[in-house]
């Protein structure tokens, strides 16, 4: 990966609606070039998709919690598994330290995080959870900027 493709990434992730035509201006390259650029990005695995930013509130999912899961010895990769089934988790970390996952998880009512968190404490493997909700989200998703 080069410069021209650090920036390609930089652009795509700031805005992912941006054509070829305005991604090639912004880095002195033709749109066929950064289109074939952009497919080798997505075909290497280094863009994994496009996705739209949706506000939770507006779509009845006004509650977000981030859950700790500490687990029984062994079994992680099935936990991931059975946990990846769950619709309500919008994210999933492997942590180092007492809990082996972080989820972040959002629903619409405290009553569908408590059935969430009955079914993640039913999973093979899940000893006990921990979690905390969230008041409210002041920015997530935002792109680095190289140093």
């Amino acid at each position: 990966m080069d410069a021209i493709d650090r920036q390609l990434v930089q652009l795509l992730r700031i805005n992912a609606r941006l054509s070829y035509a305005e991604l090639a201006r912004q880095v002195g390259l033709s749109a066929p070039a950064v289109h074939e650029r952009v497919g080798k990005l997505e075909s290497s695995g280094v863009l994994l998709g496009y996705q739209a930013a949706v506000n939770p509130d507006a779509i009845g999912l006004g509650v977000t919690a981030l859950i700790g899961i500490i687990t029984n010895e062994g079994e992680i990769e099935e936990i991931a598994a059975a946990l990846h089934e769950l619709p309500e988790i919008e994210s999933c970390y492997f942590m180092a330290g007492e809990e082996s996952f972080l989820c972040k998880a959002r629903v619409g009512t405290i009553s569908q995080l408590e059935q969430l968190i009955a079914r993640m404490n039913r999973i093979s493997g899940v000893s006990r959870t921990r979690t905390t909700i969230a008041l409210s989200t002041k920015w997530e998703g935002r792109p680095q900027h190289p140093a």
